[in-house]
């Protein structure tokens, strides 16, 4: 659960009280499967197949002046079982069956974007007398455009229908480096694991999101259950309201839909909403040539840009422009329509105005849009290999600005990306990936924008060749 309050991305609960150490830099590693099994079957720890009686969990002593709720109303008291805990099918937190979801917003008045991939590995964790297999998601948030926190998040489904957090692994970055990973916990080890959305929730209902003081503390209480959203292609029934308490006694609403999760979160003038999710808002179809036209054409003006040909820039912005006005008059999220409109008149006054790396930057900006766009049409996997392409293509207008910060950013952001991809790759495929990123990182800590720069290139004939196979 994130926290829009501060000066930059956070998770929820842990803004009011991160530490902003700089830690240098920290070589990021991500949660690998342990112990996984195909069936997604778990056991208690002594016999797997007797009932398990009930155990209390252990609540952490709290300062007297938070306001939280008796433990009358809590309905996270106890320790559930998991027979099969990465078959969620609660409607209210599907994260099984979510492959990719996309947020947008602002913070601090800057544009901002988190991007929610389901990975396709697992990872074992003893809890309550347990081996509970959970499932690991990778939240992305960008501020600004900039790569602002990664958090590998744990999940699991009881067998009353209810969702538990296991932990999260969490990394935040300033001016291109990782300076703090606290708030990282992991159940068993730091604390319980804490619900996150009950099996059957009703108003009134209370339940701890996280409950280890210290690391990270939030309390909902459900307010609402048949709320109706405005959803990113219609209306969406059933909603769920929950007012969330942190430890500093701030509360904020959080909303929840059916069949996407957690839908928006408002911490004063500062959002972020859900904007797409699929396979929720996947569309069958190959992907309309309106969108095809977007991203070949941003393509087209990144290299005219470069070499000063504003004629074919400015002939495939046009291309784009007519193109876009056809693809808006149908069904667009919502939320996405705006960014896209305001991308391609950046680019257009761009390239009019003959500003290469401007004209460079809003192309990237506009492929990025139709990437998003694309991912109603599209495998995830396919897009995110395309989202690293561009991120790619991010790090050359970066390293020709001589801008080591952003540079070493965009190589952690291509690092992640990387996580989302690799599953659909061939073992040679993901060693070259692997050689690539590596080869970053170290140009990356040298500030060897040149190197940086070159190994970016590689990346991107990687991505062609890897496109080309497929065809």
């Amino acid at each position: 659960m994130r926290d829009l309050t501060g000066s930059t991305v956070r998770v929820l609960g842990r803004a009011r009280r991160r530490k902003l150490l700089l830690a240098g830099f920290v070589a990021a590693t991500t949660m690998v499967a342990v112990g996984c099994t195909s069936s997604g079957r778990t056991s208690s720890a002594n016999d797997p197949s007797s009932a398990r009686e009930s155990t209390a969990i252990p609540q952490p002593d709290l300062p007297g002046d938070i306001p939280v709720a008796p433990d009358s109303k809590r309905v996270d008291l106890q320790v559930p079982k998991f027979s099969h805990p990465t078959k969620v099918t609660n409607p209210l937190f599907p994260v099984s069956r979510q492959a990719s979801v996309l947020f947008v917003g602002h913070v601090d008045g800057k544009p901002f974007r988190t991007e929610v991939t389901l990975l396709p590995h697992t990872k074992v964790i003893d809890w309550g007398g347990q081996r509970v297999e959970t499932l690991v998601s990778q939240y992305a948030a960008y501020l600004d455009g900039r790569l602002q926190e990664v958090a590998y998040d744990l999940y699991a489904q009881a067998d009353d229908g209810s969702v538990w957090y296991f932990g999260e692994d969490v990394a935040d970055l300033e001016k291109g480096v990782i300076f703090t990973k606290e708030g990282t916990w992991q159940a068993g080890k730091d604390g319980p694991a804490e619900m996150i959305m009950p099996g059957n929730p009703k108003i009134g209902d209370v339940f701890r999101t996280e409950n280890i003081p210290g690391i990270a503390f939030e309390e909902v209480t459900v307010t609402s259950v048949a709320k109706k959203l405005e959803g990113p292609v219609g209306p969406v029934e059933g909603g769920m309201v929950g007012q969330e308490l942190h430890m500093d006694g701030a509360t904020e609403d959080k909303l929840f839909a059916p069949g996407y999760g957690e839908f928006s979160t408002r911490s004063g003038a500062d959002v972020e909403a859900l904007a797409l999710a699929v396979p929720t808002n996947a569309l069958t179809g190959g992907v309309p040539v309106e969108l095809t036209t977007l991203q070949s054409g941003a393509n087209r003006v990144f290299d005219a840009a470069k070499s000063r040909d504003w004629p074919a820039a400015s002939a495939s912005v046009d291309e784009m422009k007519a193109a876009w006005a056809h693809f808006r008059a149908g069904e667009v999220p919502r939320l996405i329509e705006p960014w896209m409109t305001r991308a391609l008149d950046s680019l257009a006054k761009n390239v009019d105005s003959h500003h290469a790396a401007r004209a460079r930057q809003a192309a990237i900006d506009v492929a990025r849009w139709s990437l998003d766009l694309q991912l109603r049409y599209r495998p995830p996997a396919e897009v995110d290999l395309a989202r690293f392409d561009l991120w790619a293509a991010q790090l050359h207008v970066d390293a020709a600005a001589h801008d080591a910060p952003a540079v070493n950013g965009d190589v952690f952001t291509l690092f992640y990306i990387r996580d989302r991809i690799l599953d659909s790759l061939t073992p040679a495929d993901v060693t070259k990936v692997n050689s690539l990123i590596g080869t970053l990182q170290v140009a990356g800590v040298e500030k060897d924008l040149a190197a940086a720069a070159k190994a970016a290139a590689g990346v991107r004939e990687f991505v062609a060749g890897v496109h080309a196979m497929s065809r």
